[in-house]
Formats: C-alpha cells, sequence, structure tokens
C-alpha cells in the first residue's frame, strides 16, 4: 500500500475501489485496519481512501511534539486528497477522526462533497468542559508513556487490533491532536452547506447528546443511531452501519463526480 512523504514524514493510507472518493478517518489509538467491514461494501461503488494518523498504525511517530497538531492532520488529509487525484470527497470519520473531519470542512470546504460524522462530538464552546477534556487527554498520553502499548486483546472494539509499533506516537497524538483549543470547530456548525450524515451508537452515552446538537446545528443534517452499537458503530453493527452510510451517499447521486 503506498505512502505519502509529506516534510519527512511517511503517511501510510489505501485506495480501494473506483468512484466518487470517500475519505475514512480512524479513531485516537485506532487505526486504518478499522474500517475493514466497510472495504468491500463501500468499495464496490465508491473509491475508499483510509489512512494512519501521525503516531498511529503504519504512519510515521515523528519525536518532535510539534509535528502532532489539528492543523498538520488536516493538511495531511488534503495531501492525501491531492496524492489520490481527488479534488473533493466524502470526508468522514470516528471520534478524533469525526473532530478532524469537521476541522476539514472548516479548513477546506471547497474540498467537501458531504460529511460523514461518527460516532464524536465537535468540541466545545467554553473553556470549562474543554480544560476538563484536556486533562483526560493529557492523563491518556501519561498512560502510554508510563505502561506502553496494552497487551493483544486489551481494549475497544476500535483500537485492541491496531498494528502500533510503539506507544511514544500514540502520547504524543495524545499530547497535541486529541487536545483541543479553541471553539473554532463547534462554531462552524451552522455554516457547514454540504449533506452531513451524524451516526451514533445508542449504547455509546458520552456522545449521544453531542450527536443530538450536531444534528440540530448542521444544517439540513441527517441523523442515524445504530441500535446495539457502542463507540465503535461501524465495529459493532457492521451491516446496519453500512446500509446507512450507503443509503445516505446514493441519495448524494454521486456517479458522476
Amino acid at each position: 500500500m503506498p505512502k505519502l512523504n509529506r516534510d519527512g514524514v511517511e503517511i501510510y493510507y489505501e485506495v480501494h475501489g473506483d468512484g466518487a472518493p470517500v475519505l475514512l478517518t480512524h479513531g485516537y489509538s485506532s487505526s486504518s485496519h478499522m474500517w475493514e467491514g466497510q472495504v468491500g461494501p463501500f468499495s464496490k461503488g465508491y473509491k475508499l481512501i483510509t489512512w494512519d494518523m501521525r503516531g498511529h498504525g503504519r504512519t510515521d511517530y515523528p519525536e518532535d511534539q510539534g509535528q502532532y497538531t489539528e492543523a498538520a492532520t488536516v493538511a495531511d488529509m488534503a495531501a492525501i486528497l491531492d496524492a489520490v487525484g481527488a479534488e473533493r470527497a466524502v470526508i468522514g470519520g470516528l471520534s478524533l477522526g469525526g473532530y478532524m473531519s469537521l476541522a476539514f470542512h472548516l479548513a477546506h470546504p471547497e474540498r467537501c462533497l458531504a460529511l460523514l460524522i461518527i460516532d464524536t462530538g465537535p468540541g466545545y464552546r467554553s473553556d470549562e468542559p474543554r480544560a476538563g477534556w484536556n486533562v483526560t487527554a493529557i492523563r491518556r498520553a501519561e498512560r502510554f508513556e508510563a505502561d506502553g502499548l496494552p497487551p493483544p486483546g486489551v481494549g475497544g472494539a476500535e483500537t485492541r487490533a491496531a498494528p502500533h509499533r510503539n506507544a511514544d506516537g500514540l502520547a504524543k497524538a495524545a499530547r497535541g491532536m486529541l487536545t483541543q483549543h479553541d471553539a473554532r470547530v463547534i462554531n462552524g456548525l451552522p455554516t457547514i452547506d454540504v449533506p452531513a450524515l451524524v451516526l451514533v451508537g445508542a449504547n455509546d452515552q458520552p456522545f449521544l447528546n453531542a450527536t443530538d446538537y450536531m444534528a440540530a446545528k448542521i444544517p439540513g443534517a441527517k441523523k442515524v443511531v445504530i441500535a446495539d452499537a457502542g463507540h465503535a458503530a461501524n465495529i459493532d453493527q457492521p451491516a446496519a452501519f453500512n446500509d446507512a452510510v450507503l443509503d445516505f451517499l446514493a441519495d448524494l447521486k454521486l456517479e458522476n463526480v
């Protein structure tokens, strides 16, 4: 599978199928492997692009903490689209990947055909809850620094099989990419002018209210709740997830993109 060199950082990505491009970004401490259940169904009608964020999976793990930022992640996404010849794409992701997809739209609205916002939140408008989130993110970094990678098979459905090389990249990603610093993304929700699917697992309690909020704030957004699914709705209930997303994409009529 190909890699893209961005200023000395090798970014791993995969391309499956042909058609309108769909770029999916994984969650924190996961990797592109989490989309395995979508590769077959999605690639039948679309060009599915998955990738590993910095410090994750088969992408490089830079030593410089400054290489791990929201801006760098968004730029990586744009560079991948350039590499596969996609001027515009459906942009989506789960958890941190969903947040980064919203950040991508904020930076490059002209490159977005639609948004898939999965089991995630839009950040915080107020400083106090954002600070609480950041404390949790830093604690995750500290655990990876102290304990290393968890044993095989330990963790959530989307993380336990991720092919990480070491825990250092995950710690740096938590400090630089999982933490949040302003309210630009949440404040930008009403400006989204492309079709958006906001999807959540019915058992993903921390993100149910956030999903309702995004569905209300994004003009014309479609909300889907996947029964008997947790934070990794695409893994917990792949058939229901795939049906929901593919139905949404079919309604967009992207054949001529």
